[in-house]
């Protein structure tokens, strides 16, 4: 794979699995403007992890409206002249909603996701992190944000079996599967060498990397 040819790389992964460092990582190794996630700005974020069924629908709805926002100017032309890389794919919007959402709520969210789903052009390439339930766990734990304490294992093995089976069947771009469990891109730059040149390296739609196999 040609790196001059990516113009949009979109980092993906369940919570914990360090998508948003890789995305900072990478925009600064390829000098690329970063899009990326703002929970912190969601102000239903930390009652959805108090009382999910209760504030699921607010919390999903203000992330797509924030997500299409971000991805907007992807769609006009004359705007995406820089390249960017991005934490977050906004088709995939919709699995949190199906993990989340009851039928009705399920189904006035897809209404809203068809009005609002900006034209943004497909990734160049998605790189999908992946990690055991128990890393991801100590990760979230280990970052220590105070809303999040309340996310179990129960939680993230749903969440990680939904990512594993949206991206099985994601045909729209390349895409490089990364196993985290082994890798620390943020304290060993070489990490991040070897993961770059897995992506020169592509030569097919679908591949993995996984530093026991690298």
């Amino acid at each position: 794979m040609d790196l001059s040819q990516l113009r949009y790389v979109v980092i993906e992964g369940a919570i914990g699995s360090g998508k948003t460092s890789l995305a900072r990582l990478l925009a600064t190794r390829f000098r690329s403007e970063l899009i990326l996630e703002a929970p912190n700005d969601n102000p239903f974020i930390e009652r959805f992890y108090a009382d999910p069924p209760r504030y699921a629908l607010a919390t999903q709805i203000n992330f797509l409206f924030q997500r299409a926002d971000q991805l907007r100017p992807l769609s006009q032309p004359g705007l995406f002249s820089q390249r960017v890389v991005s934490d977050f794919l906004l088709d995939k919007d919709a699995l949190f909603a199906r993990l989340n959402l009851s039928d009705d709520e399920l189904s006035l969210y897809e209404k809203i996701y068809a009005h609002l789903k900006p034209q943004a052009p497909a990734p160049d390439l998605v790189i999908v992190l992946h990690a055991s339930v128990e890393k991801l766990l100590a990760r979230v734990m280990h970052r220590g944000i105070s809303y999040e304490r309340s996310i179990d294992e129960t939680y993230l093995a749903r969440l990680s079996d939904a990512y594993v089976r949206y991206f099985h069947d994601y045909d729209d771009a390349p895409v490089l599967f990364v196993n985290t469990d082994g890798i620390n891109f943020v304290d060993d730059p070489a990490h991040l060498d070897l993961l770059v040149n897995r992506i020169t390296a592509m030569r097919s739609r679908r591949e993995s990397f996984n530093m026991t196999t690298a």
